[in-house]
């Protein structure tokens, strides 16, 4: 359901926007793949709180990861933000990146690209500095369903979801 969602940050007085266009979903204590498989510690304890929390991770000490939180307060669930697409600020999003090309479309790229990094963890997508705003478009999206990526455990669950058609440039503020 957060295909087609915008997240945006607004750090030091810049904005930039993308559209999410890929995600991945983890449960709980019932996810072998989920950070919080094994119980909440000091890394995933933002995954425990209320719906429209920010988790934000390091993953192999080197990319930071961004997922929202799903479940209700005290139920682990979150969905991990694969891919985006610029809608606002990609020049921004360039320079922080280093390039041109291939922008917002991995976990970490996408993190890079906003300048979402450990500090924004457990912050509100409602009030906090990175928001999830509701799609500009009301269209209809293809939605591709596959194994999630990048993990060992519990591969077989078809929990990636990738939206096909969606153009950032449709998609900017007017």
């Amino acid at each position: 359901q957060l295909l087609g969602w915008r997240l945006s940050t607004t750090l030091d007085g810049v904005t930039t926007t993308i559209a999410i266009v890929e995600t991945e979903a983890y449960g709980g204590s019932d996810d072998p793949a989920s950070h919080a498989y094994g119980g909440r510690t000091n890394r995933n304890s933002s995954m425990f709180d209320a719906a429209g929390t920010l988790y934000v991770y390091r993953s192999y000490g080197v990319h930071w990861c961004a997922n929202v939180v799903t479940g209700p307060a005290g139920e682990a669930s979150a969905v991990l933000l694969r891919g985006g697409v610029p809608v606002v600020g990609a020049e921004v999003m360039k320079n922080r990146r280093g390039r041109d090309d291939h922008l917002t479309d991995g976990p970490g790229k996408l993190c890079a690209a906003l300048g979402i990094t450990g500090a924004h963890d457990g912050t509100s997508l409602e009030h906090g500095p990175v928001r999830l705003m509701p799609p500009m478009s009301r269209d209809p999206i293809r939605v591709e369903e596959g194994r999630r990526i990048g993990i060992s455990r519990a591969v077989e669950r078809p929990w990636r979801f990738v939206a096909r058609g969606i153009d950032g440039s449709s998609l900017a503020p007017t």
